[in-house]
């Protein structure tokens, strides 16, 4: 599957999710099951297939991480093989926040069997303390995005001018390497916001 295609999108690194959503939203509307409940069974099928193809676009395009995956599928024609490599400039932040996630994990579990009312006491400080680090991590992460999401953008100029699709010479002409580095930044930063928030909740119980 072809997501760009399939939803009239340019193959380009960069897309706005909210205009995506608004674009795609009356498309998924139309061709959703309860629209067609009246039609014939092969109708009912033809609607359920469409409206899966599309909402299953949707969602690849949406996400900057399987959006990138997508995009270098399509153009290299295979999947990215090295992925678990460290990508350049995120090996600071991927010591950190594994050093951090490590520490307040140990930190929850002394809270958890904590039972004398003074070290209860004693814990909540500290648990602001790790609070706050959190917060600061979140806060260089969240950076860290917004770092990587300023050069997708920058890099839809070079897919614009580039050949067509399955035109001789695109393949050369696109930075298939660094792309493939700023989906596994990606698939990085996406991974240290859901632990960093997974605990976050954990401090707030």
């Amino acid at each position: 599957m072809d997501a760009f295609a399939l939803l009239s999108e340019t193959r380009r690194p960069w897309l706005d999710a909210d205009a995506l959503k608004s674009r795609v939203l009356p498309l998924l509307t139309a061709t959703h099951p309860d629209r067609v409940h009246g039609a014939s069974e092969s109708e009912k099928l033809a609607a359920n297939g469409r409206h899966a193809e599309l909402n299953a676009a949707f969602n690849t395009l949406r996400e900057p991480r399987d959006r990138l995956l997508h995009l270098y599928d399509l153009e290299a024609g295979e999947k990215p093989k090295d992925i678990q490599r460290i990508p350049p400039g995120t090996m600071d932040l991927f010591i950190e926040v594994g050093q951090t996630c490590r520490e307040l994990d140990e930190f929850l579990q002394r809270k958890a069997n904590a039972t004398s009312p003074m070290l209860r006491l004693s814990l909540m400080q500290e648990g602001l303390d790790h609070l706050d680090r959190l917060q600061a991590l979140q806060g260089r992460v969240n950076g860290r995005r917004e770092e990587l999401e300023s050069e997708l953008k920058a890099l839809n100029a070079v897919w614009e001018s580039a050949p067509p699709a399955g035109a001789p010479g695109r393949r050369e002409a696109l930075p298939l390497e660094r792309l493939e580095q700023l989906y596994r930044s990606m698939s990085y930063v996406a991974r240290w916001t859901g632990q960093i928030q997974e605990r976050l909740v954990s401090l707030s119980i």
